[in-house]
C-alpha cells in the first residue's frame, strides 16, 4: 500500500524543532530542580535556606549589547561586596574580561534554552531589559519574589511592543516623565500598579566616561551616521535607496548602523543594501554592540524615532535630522494612549524633521542644519527632563535592589 508522503514547510519544522529543544530544556532544568527539592526534603530542610539566601540578587542580560546598562549595577555591587549572579545569554560577554570576587557569571544559552533555565529560576530579585515578561516564553518563576525592568532607553515606555511591561513589579526609569504611560496603561488594562523609581540612565553614565576618554581621530572626514530603529515604519524599511544613494554618491564618510534587531528581523533589507553600496568606498557598516565609536565619530546623524537621537544629542550636542512620526503604534503599548509619546512629542527639541522631498538634495539640507544653531538650548532642556541624576544610575539602582530584598526577606519571616 502506498502512504501518502508527509510535507513540512521549512517554516513549520523550524518552529517544531525550537518548541521540541525548549521543552527538552525545560524538562532538564525542571528535573534538576526536583532533584534540589527532594535534597532538601530529604536534609530536613536545612539546605532550602542556604539554597535562597545564596544568591538573592540575580541579572539577566539577553545579550551583550546591554553590557553597558549592567556595568554600573555590577561595579557598584561588586564595590559593596555583595554576591550577586549574572546570568548571560552572550557566550563573549564582556563581564568574562572582569576578576571579580562577588560577581558570578554565567552563560545560559540564546532563545528557548535560556528562557528554561530563566523560568525556573530562584531569587529574590531578578532585575532585567528584556521587556514581555509572561508574554512570550519567558516566564515568571514562582521560585522568583520580585522582578524588576531597568530601561536602557531615555525615550518612552510606551514605544516597547504591547504588554511589555504590563507583569514586572516594578520600572527603574531614567526621568519622572516617563511614569505617567506606565500609570496610564495599568488603569486601563486593570493592572495593580508597579514600584516605579527614577534612578537615571546607567548606560549613559558609562558612554559619557568614555566619550571623554576616546581618542581624537586623525584626519578625520567629515562623517554621517545612519542609525535607525526597525521594522516597517523605521527609516531604512520606508526610505532607504532614496536617502542612501545621495549620501552614498556624496563625499562624505556615510556610517550605516543598523539597530541589533534588524540582523534578524530584516536580514533580506540589510542584504540587499550591503549588496547596492558594495562599491562605495565611503560606505561603512556597523554592527559593534557598542555604539560609542560611531557616535563619537558622527558630525551629523540621521534617524527616525530610535532612542539612540537621544545617545547623540545628548552625549555629543551635535544636530540630528529625523523622520520621526512615522512611527506605526498598532504594535505597541503607544497605540493605547490618548496622545504620542512624550519623547515623540519632544522630537522638535532635540532633531530638525527630516521630509521626504528633502531626501534628493540630503547635502544642501545638512549643510544648512550643521548652521542652525536653533537647537542648542532646546537640547539641553531635553536633556534635563530624559536623563537625570547624571553619575548616579548605578548606585540608586543598586539602593533599590538591595532595599527590596530586604523587604521581601522581612516580609517572609
Amino acid at each position: 500500500m502506498n502512504l501518502p508522503l508527509l510535507y513540512i514547510d521549512p517554516g513549520t519544522g523550524s518552529a517544531l524543532f525550537s518548541i521540541l529543544i525548549g521543552a527538552a530544556a525545560t524538562l532538564f532544568f525542571l528535573s534538576r530542580a526536583l532533584i534540589i527539592k527532594l535534597k532538601v526534603v530529604l536534609s530536613g530542610g536545612k539546605a532550602a535556606k542556604v539554597s535562597s539566601l545564596e544568591y538573592p540578587y540575580v541579572i539577566y542580560c539577553e545579550g551583550k549589547q546591554y553590557w553597558n546598562v549592567f556595568q554600573p549595577v555590577l561595579e557598584e555591587f561588586e564595590n559593596r561586596e555583595i554576591a550577586i549572579l549574572y546570568l548571560t545569554s552572550s557566550q563573549d560577554d564582556p563581564v568574562f574580561d572582569r576578576s571579580w570576587d562577588f560577581v558570578k557569571a554565567e552563560f545560559i544559552g540564546e532563545g528557548n534554552r535560556a528562557f528554561a533555565r530563566l523560568n525556573v529560576l530562584r531569587a529574590k530579585i531578578c532585575l532585567m531589559t528584556t521587556p514581555g515578561i509572561n508574554v512570550y516564553q519567558l516566564k515568571r518563576s514562582k521560585l522568583t519574589s520580585h522582578y524588576s525592568h531597568v530601561l536602557h532607553m531615555p525615550t518612552d515606555t510606551a514605544t516597547y511592543r504591547l504588554f511589555g511591561l504590563d507583569y514586572f513589579d516594578s520600572v527603574l526609569l531614567t526621568g519622572d516623565y516617563q511614569a505617567a504611560d506606565i500609570r496610564f496603561l495599568e488603569q486601563n488594562r486593570n493592572l495593580p500598579e508597579k514600584e516605579l523609581l527614577t534612578v537615571g540612565c546607567t548606560y549613559l553614565d558609562i558612554y559619557a566616561e568614555k566619550i571623554r576618554n576616546l581618542p581624537t581621530e586623525e584626519n578625520h572626514p567629515f562623517t554621517v551616521l545612519i542609525s535607525p530603529s526597525w521594522g516597517a515604519s523605521a527609516l531604512l524599511a520606508r526610505y532607504a535607496e532614496k536617502l542612501l544613494d545621495p549620501l552614498a554618491a556624496s563625499p562624505w564618510r556615510v556610517i550605516i548602523r543598523p539597530h541589533p534587531q534588524s540582523k534578524t528581523s530584516e536580514k533580506e533589507l540589510l542584504d540587499k543594501l550591503t549588496q547596492r553600496y558594495k562599491d562605495f568606498s565611503n560606505v561603512e557598516w556597523d554592527y559593534n554592540p557598542d555604539n560609542i565609536h560611531s557616535l563619537a565619530k558622527a558630525d551629523i546623524m540621521i534617524s527616525d524615532f530610535s532612542g539612540i537621537i537621544a545617545d547623540y544629542a545628548f552625549l555629543r550636542g551635535k544636530p540630528v535630522l529625523c523622520t520621526g512620526e512615522n512611527m506605526d503604534f498598532r504594535y505597541y503599548d503607544a497605540y493605547w494612549l490618548k496622545g504620542k509619546p512624550v519623547y515623540l512629542q519632544s522630537l522638535p527639541m532635540i532633531a530638525k524633521k527630516l521630509e521626504l522631498d528633502d531626501m534628493p538634495r540630503i547635502s544642501e539640507v545638512i549643510e544648512k542644519t550643521l548652521s542652525d544653531k536653533t537647537f542648542s538650548d532646546s537640547r539641553d532642556k531635553a536633556k534635563e527632563m530624559f536623563w537625570t541624576n547624571r553619575g548616579e544610575a548605578g548606585k540608586r539602582t543598586v539602593d533599590f535592589i538591595v532595599k527590596k530584598a530586604e523587604e521581601i526577606q522581612t516580609a517572609a519571616k
